[in-house]
């Protein structure tokens, strides 16, 4: 049996990932342990486009992880918390990483992908005092800082809870202060 129908046997014919049926190919995952058939997985075009380039990613598809993530196949475990971690300025896919269970050794396989990945794509947001950001984190404002837009005036010492980081931008993140999305320029905000 060929790889890629052992693949298809275990997959039912699927994607691994978000489950559609069509143009389905298979995907070794990059800084695997082994090269063997528990190190890829059956995608389809869809998400191979958009795992191989992060121009292309529409993170409402990646909403399909909410049910690959918990897959017993190791493999398809370490893609979902990839593309979760690779989306986590979204917000939402920070709430499905906290509730993912994976062992030890299979998260630390899923961890080498992403480090690589993000020295190559170093857009590193810090704060006034240089602490860096990362999305889910907790900032104080330092200044008080009209809202643009809007009458709200963002009060010094104002607490912003599980901020998202703008993905193209190290100097911008964003949070809701007073029930209100705003966008914050890192230079006003204090890491908690």
């Amino acid at each position: 049996m060929t790889l890629e129908q052992s693949l298809r046997q275990r997959s039912d014919s699927t994607c691994e990932l978000c489950g559609n049926n069509d143009n389905l190919n298979v995907y070794e995952i990059p800084d695997s342990p082994e090269e063997v058939l528990l190190n890829s997985i059956l995608i389809c075009d869809i998400c191979n486009d958009q795992i191989e380039d992060p121009e292309k990613i529409e993170a409402n598809h990646w909403r399909c992880l909410n049910d690959s993530m918990w897959s017993t196949v190791p493999a398809v475990q370490v893609m979902a918390w990839r593309m979760l971690s690779r989306l986590k300025a979204e917000g939402w896919p920070q709430d499905l990483l906290d509730m993912m269970y994976m062992a030890d050794e299979v998260k630390d396989w899923a961890k080498a992908g992403i480090q690589e990945e993000k020295a190559e794509n170093a857009i590193i947001h810090k704060d006034s005092n240089g602490a860096v950001i990362e999305a889910g984190d907790t900032v104080v404002l330092i200044k008080d800082l009209n809202v643009k837009g809007s009458s709200l005036t963002a009060k010094r010492g104002t607490a912003v809870r599980r901020v998202s980081l703008v993905h193209d931008n190290a100097e911008q993140i964003e949070g809701k202060v007073e029930g209100q999305q705003i966008v914050i320029l890192t230079k006003f905000v204090k890491k908690v």
